[in-house]
């Protein structure tokens, strides 16, 4: 099991390589759309090839055949990053075609309008001075628990979020299973309301919002209206930004950031947060989430109506970077959702934690220990190996998932981004090695 692990660990850290010196595919793609509601073809389904440079228009266009399928031709296919769209009763499903890739299958779903399909488990909130301005970023976790898989989706609108008073909204995005986030039109629902009209696929997603509040003399009241009901609410700050808040507990550190955390709040839960203190401006070379236009992967829109991409940090990466850490990410979104962060106060501490890279070196150091000689105990060896390798990754998942949420919110600069990335690499590399 140990050795399924590590050679699972290798082709996870490999798989950006792959894409990056894969020779291209001579033009041609096949692929088959399948309706994952009920299992089915989808047949008479239509298919649009769209490139992701330049101006980002469709390029070209097909239906699927009786059996789902479809097929491209065009010189961009293997050479560059592709996106395909499945239209499927008025609801986008994407996929994306990247160079090395020659066959692709679209699941489209039943669309629902249901607000019963999703349930939101955590929400963060991340604070940032900057003068007399506060940044703050928000982010959503959204888990899509439908049975049998169907797509939620209102063009009126089917995720609401609040802002506090006086706030000035720089940007919306949300991220689908496939990982890219996609700028969204906010819809005004009054009273310092909006919302989003996404289609959230089966699985999980993430809704983020941006936006600015005044911060004279260094200290703000914010309030915050719990859309949705039953999650947790994690706040973040930087350590010299002293932060008090309704039901507020201090839950440690992670990435150099104090987390305050307050479990299970009740949908239209006002949670007032008091903040002061200042806090290292983001390097300007991190770059920001504003600014860029494009079309992107999950984004529902009108057929014609251009859909931005969110720019800079992790759209800045290369596609072997993305394509090798995309799964990472995802499983960190979702362990992070159904976790405890680690509780750092002095005397013994409660619940489960969320371990720290130390942690993780160490239980590192437990997978790749030998095994006992006794082999009555083999069986039993190679479970507690299996487990602390599990940990192990666990711990991973979780350090580069909050590591990407700190570029995401413009808290890191890039050189301190870049040196935790290395650590985590090397962590991933030496998982691979045992």
């Amino acid at each position: 099991m140990n050795r399924m692990f590590g050679t699972s660990l290798a082709c996870l850290f490999a798989l950006g390589a792959l894409f990056a010196n894969s020779p291209a595919i001579a033009g041609t793609l096949h692929g088959k759309v399948v309706n994952g509601t009920t299992g089915e073809p989808a047949v008479g389904i239509e298919v649009i090839l769209i490139e992701l440079q330049g101006t980002m228009q469709p390029v070209a266009n097909t239906k699927t055949d009786a059996e789902g399928a479809f097929s491209f031709d065009n010189p961009a296919l293997g050479a560059q990053p592709m996106l395909l769209r499945a239209v499927f009763r008025g609801v986008y499903f994407h996929e994306p075609a990247p160079p090395g890739r020659d066959t692709v299958s679209i699941n489209v779903y039943e669309p629902t309008t249901d607000p019963k399909a999703i349930e939101v488990p955590s929400h963060i909130v991340i604070f940032q001075p900057n003068g007399n301005r506060l940044t703050v970023g928000e982010e959503y976790s959204v888990h899509n628990k439908t049975s049998p898989p169907r797509a939620y989706f209102s063009a009126a609108g089917n995720f609401q979020f609040a802002l506090p008073e006086n706030a000035q909204l720089k940007q919306i995005s949300a991220a689908g299973p496939s990982g890219m986030p996609v700028v969204q039109a906010p819809i005004e629902k009054g009273k310092n309301k909006y919302a989003i009209a996404y289609a959230f696929h089966p699985g999980d997603s993430s809704v983020r919002v941006a936006y600015e509040l005044p911060y004279p003399n260094d200290a703000a009241a914010v309030k915050l209206l719990t859309s949705y009901g039953g999650g947790r609410l994690l706040v973040v700050a930087a350590p010299s930004v002293k932060v008090m808040g309704d039901g507020l507990e201090a839950a440690g550190q992670e990435q150099g950031m104090n987390v305050y955390q307050r479990s299970s709040v009740a949908a239209g839960t006002m949670v007032a947060v008091n903040l002061s203190g200042t806090a290292p401006p983001p390097s300007a070379d991190s770059g920001g989430d504003s600014g860029g236009a494009g079309q992107g992967a999950d984004s529902q829109a009108a057929p014609g109506t251009a859909i931005q991409v969110v720019p800079g940090r992790l759209d800045a990466l290369k596609w072997p970077l993305v394509i090798g850490f995309i799964v990472v990410f995802a499983m960190g979104a979702y362990l992070l959702s159904k976790k405890q962060v680690a509780v750092t106060v002095a005397g013994p501490a409660t619940g489960d934690t969320a371990p720290s890279a130390g942690t993780a070196k160490t239980q590192r150091n437990q997978a790749t220990a030998p095994a006992p000689a006794n082999a009555a105990s083999g069986a039993t060896t190679m479970s507690a190996m299996d487990a602390a390798a599990g940990k192990s990754l666990d711990a991973l998942k979780d350090q580069i998932f909050r590591l990407e949420l700190r570029r995401q919110a413009g808290t890191i600069s890039e050189e301190e981004y870049a040196r935790e990335r290395a650590k985590a690499e090397q962590i991933l590399r030496d998982l691979v090695r045992g």
